[in-house]
């Protein structure tokens, strides 16, 4: 299967060689793509210097910040204009083990989605503060019980899709950043009738570089769900 690996990036420019190396080292039939949004710290041009050395990694720019939800979504459609088969979400801090990609991919073979969940097995998470972990864990049950979400790790962002999946999603209509994206991605792929699979990893908080979270996702993602049940319930999604 023609597999791409998409990881955004806004100032990732500590982490982007280790994870383009990492991502080969698992597996050099990998595609990865890396959006970036004009980072100021010169991710880009590493991105684009490394390209000499990777026929596999992709490089494309964006004029400016404008948001993970955005990014991966001309992620998805670019994957699909390019005819990939298998389409992945990556973080690009390295919080994704790259090791985990053979293990996510090899559960399409019976799902539509497979999420890499800190939360089917207990907690798998370290270096967190216990205040982000139980608002962590917090959240993922708040979107449980809301919109009925048979997920126990919906705000993840370490996940692999069946091309079928993402064609059946019209992304014009997705409208949310951050978790409540995550959170969205998987509720409209429930609602379309797909499988969805959790397949357990260790989730590692960036060690280099700053966390992207701030009270604004946190405030979208407390909304979003309602927003998304309502339009379950309405037909409107």
């Amino acid at each position: 299967m023609k597999t791409l690996i998409i990881s955004p990036t806004y100032n990732e420019s500590k982490n982007i060689a280790d994870l383009v190396r990492k991502v080969n080292a698992v597996n050099p039939d990998y595609h990865l793509l890396v959006i970036d949004d004009n980072s100021p710290d010169g991710t880009g041009d590493l991105v684009e210097n490394l390209q000499s050395q990777y026929a596999n990694l992709h490089l494309e720019r964006r004029p400016g910040k404008a948001g993970l939800g955005t990014a991966y979504c001309f992620g998805f459609q670019w994957a699909l204009e390019k005819g990939y088969d298998v389409i992945v979400q990556m973080d690009a801090d390295l919080s994704h083990n790259p090791e985990d990609l053979p293990g996510l991919i090899a559960g399409l073979e019976k799902n539509d989605l497979v999420i890499g969940s800190r939360y089917v097995q207990g907690v798998s998470v370290v270096n967190w503060p216990i205040r982000r972990l139980v608002l962590s864990y917090g959240a993922n049950l708040y979107t449980r019980i809301i919109t009925g979400l048979p997920v126990k790790d919906g705000t993840g962002g370490f996940k692999a899709w069946k091309r079928k999946t993402l064609e059946a999603i019209d992304f014009e209509r997705v409208r949310s950043q951050g978790y409540s994206f995550q959170i969205e991605m998987n509720f409209r792929t429930w609602c379309n009738g797909f499988t969805i699979n959790e397949h357990p990893i260790i989730f590692v908080d960036r060690t280099i570089g700053e966390s992207k979270m701030s009270k604004h996702i946190m405030v979208e993602a407390i909304f979003m769900v309602w927003k998304l049940k309502f339009k379950q319930i309405f037909r409107r999604l």
